[in-house]
């Protein structure tokens, strides 16, 4: 009897070799203003780095700069029309490879993101991958800037993990991440995996 497995990935940086936050805002808005907004928000960044305020709190403050009030039709739009032009030249091949390995041993696959459902749905449809990520709040069908709960990042990934799967049906559980922020959802796994594709 073949052993039931489940493979949890991060995105950003492990299975990508650029934050698709950054590209998304750069691909929506264009370079002088992406540069120009993040010299703006520097100081939500700084007292992150500072640990003042939460990862989170200072990814609302970017978000709410760029896109609050932004109709969520349009930015649906172009988070599909980023998807389809740009994401696939940001994945690492050994990435690929090892996916589509698991794939093969019957392996369920899950990305598990700190980024938003808008622009990773689609490319996890493509590639039958199912999809844990952070989620951004809406009203009056437009962008607010926060974000729904909690950022996907940290013990948030285990929380959600948990809350979508019972990993004790599972013989095997592999992870995959490159930061710190990863690391909580890395002791989740039978075997985990610290920046595999670099």
């Amino acid at each position: 009897m073949s052993k039931k497995r489940i493979a949890f990935f991060d995105f950003d940086g492990t299975i990508t070799t650029k934050d698709t936050l950054l590209e998304v805002i750069k691909y929506q808005k264009g370079t002088v203003p992406f540069y120009l907004g993040f010299l703006l928000c520097s100081p939500y960044i700084v007292a992150w780095k500072l640990k003042l305020i939460s990862n989170q709190a200072a990814k609302e403050a970017t978000l709410r700069y760029f896109f609050r009030k932004t109709p969520l039709a349009a930015f649906g739009e172009r988070c599909n029309a980023f998807a389809a032009e740009k994401l696939e030249a940001l994945i690492r091949p050994g990435a690929y490879v090892e996916i589509e390995k698991l794939k093969a041993s019957g392996a369920e696959v899950v990305i598990v993101s700190a980024s938003a459902e808008n622009w990773l749905t689609n490319w996890c449809r493509e590639h039958e991958l199912q999809l844990i990520a952070t989620r951004l709040e809406i009203k009056n069908d437009r962008l607010t800037g926060n974000i729904v709960g909690k950022n996907c990042h940290g013990q948030e990934k285990v929380d959600r993990i948990n809350a979508a799967y019972n990993l004790s049906q599972y013989d095997e559980v592999y992870a995959y991440g490159d930061t710190k922020g990863d690391k909580p959802m890395l002791k989740l796994a039978t075997f985990g995996f610290y920046r595999p594709f670099r």
